[in-house]
């Protein structure tokens, strides 16, 4: 993209008043970011009020700042660019959403290349869930997403704390690829926790925002990215989420725009599986294998994934711990607490710390906050 384009495009977006729904109508009206501001006064107004007018008519002082920031930016490597609303090179999934965005900042390998061995390009599934998971959220995560790149699927997620951690990591563990929607501009990483990983997408991937360079962590800003999120995807699976939170809104959008949605139930008792199990009493599709999604979406079982995939990334967890382990079976699946479990068993609180200890050594068991215990399904 040449320097006068882009500047054109970036005062579009800084323009005050100029969202993307009055972009659109604007680039719609006359073809170029640049030919909107070749208009007249007179001309414009037949599209808007006076005070757009004037905003449009005024430079933003912050444009040239801005300008030179993104063209460093740019330069800095051949694995950035910038797609704006119209460019062959937009995600043509996301020009059939409501709220496309006017301009992508990427960042990272090119995701949604052909395969070289099919030819046939990458399906993107979103995974969504809690910035505060359970032991066994988490694991879920990472093994469901394992399972789903090792099948082929590009995982697509958010790059927050938890759930989405955890799904970036797994889809790169099982050797496949990953889309990280960021609410932040793309020289920075938020949360900081997750500056390595940001790094492993970037390389293994791509990291896309909609916002300029700069931009902070913003707390409106990241329901704001859910619609890409979604919109990118074929369908998203949440698997974990409390009844008021962030991958509610992506479930909705995704259902808003026409894609499957798909929920891991829990425990009754977890307040962090109340959400999943609304989204199934609304209709999204209950999954329990990594297979229930690869199925439902029609989606080629290449090699043994298709046949073997759990949760687990094939391990049956009702087979894979000592069935005959009565800890094991006193603990259940449901977050515990210690006086709890004495009463179920028995044992003396010496011994059955000791005995908890073990298996949390061993990964059998998580400790909570609160003083809780559970049991975690192999992985």
């Amino acid at each position: 993209m040449e320097s006068q384009e882009l500047q054109a495009w970036l005062r579009l977006t800084l323009t005050p008043g100029v969202g993307n729904e009055t972009g659109r109508k604007l680039l719609a009206a006359f073809g170029s970011a640049q030919a909107v501001f070749d208009q007249s006064a007179i001309t414009l107004r037949q599209l808007g009020s006076d005070k757009l007018v004037s905003a449009l008519q005024t430079e933003p002082p912050t444009l040239t700042g801005q300008l030179q920031t993104t063209l460093d930016w740019l330069q800095a490597g051949d694995d950035r660019r910038i797609v704006t609303l119209g460019d062959a090179a937009y995600p043509p999934a996301l020009l059939d959403i409501e709220d496309p965005p006017l301009m992508l900042y990427m960042l990272g390998v090119h995701v949604n290349r052909a395969h070289a061995a099919t030819k046939t390009v990458a399906i993107n599934l979103a995974m969504v869930g809690s910035r505060n998971p359970t032991p066994q959220g988490e694991s879920n995560a990472r093994q469901f997403a394992k399972a789903f790149g090792s099948a082929g699927l590009c995982v697509v997620s958010g790059l927050a704390l938890g759930i989405d951690g955890a799904a970036h990591d797994g889809a790169m563990l099982g050797g496949g690829e990953t889309i990280a929607v960021v609410g932040t501009g793309l020289d920075r990483v938020y949360p900081k926790k997750h500056l390595a990983l940001a790094h492993r997408i970037a390389q293994q991937g791509m990291i896309i925002s909609e916002f300029p360079l700069g931009t902070p962590p913003l707390t409106a800003n990241f329901p704001k990215r859910n619609r890409i999120i979604s919109g990118l995807s074929v369908g998203t699976l949440v698997v974990e989420a409390a009844l008021q939170s962030g991958s509610l809104i992506t479930a909705r959008l995704a259902a808003e725009q026409g894609k499957e949605v798909f929920a891991i139930p829990g425990s009754i008792h977890s307040p962090q599986s109340r959400g999943c199990h609304a989204l199934i009493k609304q209709g999204a599709k209950l999954v329990e294998l990594a297979q229930d999604v690869l199925e439902e979406l029609h989606f080629p079982l290449m090699g043994t994934a298709g046949s073997s995939f759990t949760a687990s990334d094939g391990d049956d967890s009702d087979t894979a711990e000592p069935a005959d382990d009565p800890l094991l079976v006193a603990l259940g699946f449901d977050a515990v607490s210690l006086d709890a479990l004495q009463a179920r068993t028995g044992l003396e609180t010496a011994r059955l710390q000791a005995q908890l200890l073990e298996l949390e050594l061993n990964g059998q068991v998580a400790r909570l906050p609160g003083g809780l215990f559970q049991r975690l399904a192999a992985g």
